[in-house]
């Protein structure tokens, strides 16, 4: 009879960090890994210093296209509750709900 499980029953969520830093750091884990797996298994040096560039390269241009898309969302997002702060306040009580002061039922 198997022992009891050590893992949670549900996943736990995940911290909420710095995402594009954690690709960043993959990617530049396989830039330094790929070229030593090209040489293991027969290729050049410089046949894989060229791809440890290439891959450089492509790792540069991702993560400032990833910290592009970031500002643009943080900025979309601080644009949105601006908006949406003004049109509250543009209508006092406008999304309250609820019923309207006055007359309760008709014919009082």
């Amino acid at each position: 009879m198997p022992g009891p499980s050590t893992t949670p029953a549900t996943p736990a969520a995940a911290p909420v960090g710095d995402t594009v830093g954690e690709v960043v750091r993959w990617a530049a884990f396989s830039c330094a890994l790929v070229p030593v797996v090209l040489v293991v298994y027969g290729m050049s040096f410089g046949g894989a210093a060229a791809a440890a560039l290439g891959l450089t390269a492509v790792t540069a241009v991702c993560r400032v296209l990833l910290r592009r898309s970031e500002r643009a969302a943080a900025e979309a997002a601080g644009e949105i509750a601006a908006v949406r702060k003004r049109e509250q306040a543009k209508v006092p009580g406008a999304r309250r709900g609820g019923r309207h002061a006055g007359r309760s039922a008709p014919g009082e």
